[in-house]
């Protein structure tokens, strides 16, 4: 005689789950949580940090200057050159080391808007400060502050005037005594500022940043090539310190092309130099997007 299996009986209500169902629905519950929450949210991927509930005074706008000054180096445009508007959310994770680890949000400014236009753009970036080394690591995101084609046109317009100077440049003392930049030599300062910006963020540290505060002299070289190149001197001011730091700097730029910098450095509190070239390399990942 062949036994017949019956069927279970429908759970009425009120009955509790079977075991087994119910262990399959609570995992399946926390799946579905675990593949909605936010991919940016909570600490880094990597082990050993933490997050800094009670962040350093200043860290966040630290950051997001060491972030615009490797932003404009790598958009070499002296006409699209940013400044930082302000900081509008931020957050950092801080490891054994005393290493930080920042994530911002912040806008920015045109450093030459025009008169009557106030032209913002958002930027988000992740700084990487290794304690007091210089030269943080950047990841750097931000919105278009002005069309890509009228940016290259007023980068060109520049070229073809600094092209079209009949001497070589000798230049002393931008801005002179009284804070004030001729119009003829504004361009020349967006320059050396634009090339400036390397060695500023290359110089930064979690604790000092860096501001140019005057052109001392400017040399134009002739090349056989079509790039502009420079050879100029400017102080950079050291925050923290409030020293003058003297750089040499050499400049080559073409419109479109990424920019060559080399310079040297005369610290005042140390009797060495700094130098640095263009291909330096970051321990983290430098990156710049979305221009």
């Amino acid at each position: 005689m062949q036994l017949r299996r019956q069927p279970l009986p429908a759970p009425r209500p009120g009955d509790p789950y079977p075991a087994a169902p119910l262990l399959a629905l609570l995992l399946l519950l926390a799946l579905q949580g675990a593949a909605a929450a936010p991919a940016g949210s909570g600490e880094p991927e990597d082990s050993g940090w933490r997050q800094d509930a009670e962040l350093p005074h200043g860290l966040l706008s630290q950051a997001a200057r060491a972030a615009l000054h490797f932003f404009n180096f790598r958009t070499s445009s002296p006409s699209a050159l940013r400044v930082l508007a302000e900081v509008q959310e931020g957050r950092a994770w801080i490891n054994q080391k005393k290493e930080y680890k920042v994530d911002l949000v912040f806008t920015t400014e045109l450093y030459n808007p025009e008169k009557g236009k106030e032209r913002l753009g958002k930027c988000s970036a992740r700084v990487f400060f290794r304690n007091e080394k210089p030269r943080p690591a950047t990841n750097i995101t931000c919105t278009r502050l002005i069309e890509k084609k009228a940016r290259q046109e007023e980068d060109y317009l520049l070229y073809k005037y600094m092209k079209q100077l009949k001497n070589l440049l000798d230049v002393v003392s931008i801005p002179d005594s009284h804070g004030h930049i001729d119009p003829s030599l504004r361009p020349i300062w967006d320059l050396a500022f634009l090339g400036s910006s390397y060695v500023m963020w290359e110089k930064t540290t979690q604790f000092l940043h860096y501001y140019m505060a005057q052109l001392s002299s400017v040399n134009q070289w002739k090349t056989s090539e079509d790039a502009i190149d420079f050879d100029y001197t400017v102080l950079l001011h050291e925050f923290s310190t409030q020293e003058m730091i003297p750089c040499h700097i050499h400049l080559v730029w073409y419109p479109g092309k990424p920019l060559k910098v080399k310079y040297h450095c005369q610290e005042l509190h140390t009797p060495e130099e700094a130098s640095g070239t263009e291909e330096g390399s970051a321990v983290a990942p430098t990156e710049l997007s979305n221009l």
